[in-house]
């Protein structure tokens, strides 16, 4: 069995799509990021970087006492090596995959989540134009320059790292089927290839099944001031308010 430390986002779909496309047995633990749970000295032993998603895995690969992963792409890593599924054998493709893998880790993904964030949130706190329109420009365009790399890429390949499907689809896909919510509706007609690709990995019942798991988690209805309250939690996390929780869960035993 294998504890998710999870919240219904796109670094945290990418941990159940895998355990459903694996057919592992796994336990949702949420992590409220909105209601401060990552700060959490329980939760902090197991992510320092006080960021969900991350697994306890209580019959680990290689066996012995229970194994805790954080940071999404290192657990794809580890459930792919654990259940030797998703990812190539042979030397060549296994890193063309692990390139494409950490290619979303260091570049879709948070340039994704940075353009989300001046596109749809950054609105809400602060009123400086300037700053959200060069921060929307800066971000949104970085994720087009990154659409045309995928493109490109997916132009010639069936799947991002060649002809089989992998842990870097199930780990950039996510983020990607979020394109039109990023940018606009007609990012499919200018990446055709992008939107081939992101109708076909959704098409995988496992897929389904996994970007679903907790969606009434964000279905809860709030208050005004209880959105605000969780947007200023998410948006001004401090080093002192981190290394303090961190330093409170190292002295558990």
């Amino acid at each position: 069995m294998i504890d998710v430390y999870y919240w219904p986002t796109p670094n945290g779909w990418k941990v159940t799509i895998m355990l459903e496309e694996c057919g592992v047995d796994y336990k949702i633990v949420p992590v409220d990021i909105g209601g401060g749970d990552q700060f959490k000295p329980e939760f902090l032993r197991i992510s320092p970087n006080n960021r969900m998603p991350a697994i306890i895995d209580h019959e680990p690969l290689g066996g012995g006492d229970s194994l805790s992963v954080f940071e999404s792409g290192a657990i794809l890593e580890y459930l792919a090596e654990k259940t030797g599924k998703f990812i190539p054998k042979d030397v060549k493709r296994r890193y063309d995959c692990l390139q494409w893998l950490h290619w979303h880790m260091a570049n879709l993904g948070p340039m994704m989540g940075n353009a989300n964030h001046f596109k749809n949130y950054a609105k809400n706190i602060t009123d400086d134009q300037n700053q959200l329109v060069y921060g929307t420009n800066r971000f949104v365009g970085e994720v087009d320059r990154l659409c045309g790399v995928m493109d490109a890429q997916l132009s010639v390949h069936q799947f991002l790292a060649g002809p089989d499907y992998t842990i870097a689809d199930i780990g950039a896909w996510p983020w990607a089927r979020l394109l039109a919510r990023i940018i606009d509706e007609n990012i499919w007609a200018t990446f055709p290839n992008v939107k081939r690709w992101v109708n076909e990995v959704r098409s995988r019942p496992a897929v389904e099944i996994g970007a679903n798991v907790g969606k009434e988690l964000n279905e809860v209805k709030r208050s005004p001031e209880e959105e605000k309250k969780r947007r200023d939690l998410l948006f001004n996390q401090s080093n002192e308010k981190v290394r303090q929780a961190r330093e409170a869960a190292l002295r558990i035993k």
